[in-house]
């Protein structure tokens, strides 16, 4: 016995000590800057890119820049300059302080600074930084104005050669309309908000702490997550519901294979009769539904350049979680069918998730990836009307060809009836409501193109159109056994319910790190439409009380909108 506690205790030496170092402080998907370079340089064969799976670690971030350094010869001067401004973002990850201006104080370990506004801390065991977070946009049109301010900090820490710690708090408030509701067809991020008569607010909190070694990571975090290559919107994880915390495992064991992993804790938003607690009036207060969720991505990578990605997940709701679901390598359909096995409904809510990515051509990306949440063969067959709930999009990207600095970039995105819903409304693709994947939902399409100029570094020109369609709401009714089979007999954007055209102009200067200017004009054509005609079972209509609104009243109809604002923080 006392061998094998020896042998133990040097295992778990050598895990913790001996390991290459390792630090793992994902940097969120807001900052688009740094992933715009980084998918600009993979195109442009300067080193290779797993793009399926964000938020990317931020010593991930500064490897790749670290590459292209080694090949700066290969760039033009835009790039360069671009380089050295993130690789003066990144610096802590280097060993080293920033470059900096206006400081505060400044000494060999710590640096305090006005640009670019943070504090930074450095020694051989301790790495920290510090940085404010305040904004104030504006936004205009016929319909009113909307104030958007934001305060707040955001905390980095690098404990030895393996532990992370970060967190970040952001207060927000909205004088007038609200732009982000469940229901609203729009990429505005997910909130949960506290609203009064002017408008409303929230807090937006995330963090973690996480232990990271040279091949993998594991840590517990509150973070937004995208899964699938996009650049308007993944139709798998898109990133937008609020943040949620789950456990996260990342693996990269060998050069042509990653590994992710994540269970996570859903706000299902439905009330539990079963459990409440008991004011002081004898009132019951009612608690919501526990709602969890685990998700595997294995990524392999068969040549350079090209990447295959495929996974599942399931959504289960229980009175606590199901230990077989921390398993990251599982099929979780298979555990859900012995797991569930003699109930009157057999099954929680399982999807299979696919993604292609290919940079074999020089300037250009192309990638497809693919949601199916069910799939019957018999129903690829052309006479079979049934259609399977599936969400796919297929686009490209190409880069600095035929013009320096321009980007073109074309998406397609397809949903079909009933694709993230559930009949149990606790198990729906979604938390605080807010769908987890596409943010135009079931039974919908879009189309997506967009030019994108970087003349000089940090100043950004994008000019996109947008041209969307949503079709039926539909309930996913399991009962009577041929509802769901008349349900996705229906022609998928059979009525359009909804359409969106909009031109959009955005500008955007990151004047240094961590301070942005802002102009945005919209020219935007959104309409509702009034299906009143006979329904099947399990179709909603516009004079149904629970129809819901996919608008705010703000956007709705022809508008030119115009926003300005300035921001220090993402």
């Amino acid at each position: 016995m006392k061998l094998i506690s020896k042998f133990f205790f040097i295992i778990v030496f050598i895990f913790f000590n001996f390991v290459i170092f390792g630090q793992d402080i994902p940097q969120h998907i807001s900052y688009t800057r740094i992933y715009d370079f980084l998918d600009e340089m993979a195109s442009e064969g300067i080193f290779e890119l797993n793009s399926v799976a964000k938020p990317y670690a931020r010593t991930f971030i500064t490897d790749k820049l670290l590459e292209a350094e080694a090949q700066s010869q290969l760039l033009n001067n835009k790039q360069h300059k671009e380089l050295y401004f993130f690789l003066n973002e990144f610096a802590l990850e280097q060993e080293r302080l920033p470059d900096s201006k206006l400081n505060i104080w400044k000494n060999e370990l710590s640096k305090a600074s006005f640009i670019q506004p943070a504090f930074h801390y450095r020694d051989t065991f301790l790495r920290v930084r510090i940085t404010p977070l305040v904004g104030l946009q504006v936004t205009r049109n016929k319909n009113g104005i909307i104030i958007k301010r934001w305060y707040g900090g955001e905390l980095q820490a690098m404990i030895g050669n393996h532990l992370s710690i970060y967190g970040s708090l952001r207060d927000i408030s909205f004088q007038g309309s609200l732009l982000s509701r469940p229901s609203y067809l729009n990429n505005y991020a997910g909130c949960e908000y506290k609203e009064s008569t002017a408008g409303g607010d929230f807090s937006d909190s995330r963090g973690g702490i996480k232990y990271a070694w040279n091949w993998g990571s594991f840590g517990l975090v509150k973070e937004n997550v995208v899964w699938g290559d996009n650049y308007h919107g993944s139709n798998i994880l898109s990133g937008r519901a609020p943040s949620f915390p789950m456990l996260m495992l990342h693996l990269k064991p060998a050069k042509w294979f990653e590994m992710q992993y994540f269970h996570g804790w859903l706000v299902s938003n439905v009330l539990d009769s079963t459990r409440y607690y008991v004011d002081n009036l004898g009132t019951k207060q009612y608690r919501m539904a526990n709602k969890f969720m685990a998700a595997n991505l294995f990524t392999f990578n068969p040549v350079r350049n090209f990447n295959f990605s495929v996974g599942n997940s399931i959504v289960y709701s229980e009175s606590n979680v199901q230990a077989a679901y921390f398993i990251p390598v599982a099929f979780y359909k298979s555990l859900d069918h012995s797991l569930t096995k003699g109930l009157s409904i057999e099954n929680q809510n399982s999807q299979i998730f696919l993604n292609f990515s290919s940079r074999n051509i020089k300037h250009l990306h192309l990638f497809t990836s693919v949601y199916i949440d069910e799939v019957d063969f018999s129903r690829f067959k052309p006479s079979n009307p049934e259609k399977n709930p599936i969400s796919y999009k297929v686009g490209a990207s190409l880069s600095n060809f035929p013009v320096q600095s321009l980007s073109i970039i074309g998406e397609f995105t397809r949903t079909n009836i009933i694709n993230y819903k559930h009949s149990i409304p606790v198990l729906t693709w979604a938390s605080n409501g807010y769908n987890l994947g596409s943010y135009l939902g079931d039974n919908s399409q879009e189309i997506y193109f967009a030019l994108r100029f970087k003349p000089i570094r940090g100043l950004d020109f994008s000019l996109s159109w947008i041209e969307a369609k949503h079709g039926n709401e539909y309930y996913y009714l399991r009962k009577p056994s041929a509802a769901i089979g008349t349900i996705i007999s229906q022609p998928v954007l059979g009525d359009i319910s909804w359409s969106n055209q909009t031109l959009e102009f955005n500008a955007q200067y990151e004047i240094f790190n961590n301070a942005y200017a802002l102009f945005n004009l919209s020219l935007s054509n959104i309409n509702e439409y009034d299906l009143t005609s006979t329904s099947i079972a399990g179709e909603l209509r516009k004079t149904d009380s629970n129809y819901p609104d996919f608008t705010p009243a703000f956007l709705e109809g022809k508008n030119s909108t115009i926003t300005l604002g300035f921001s220090m923080g993402f």
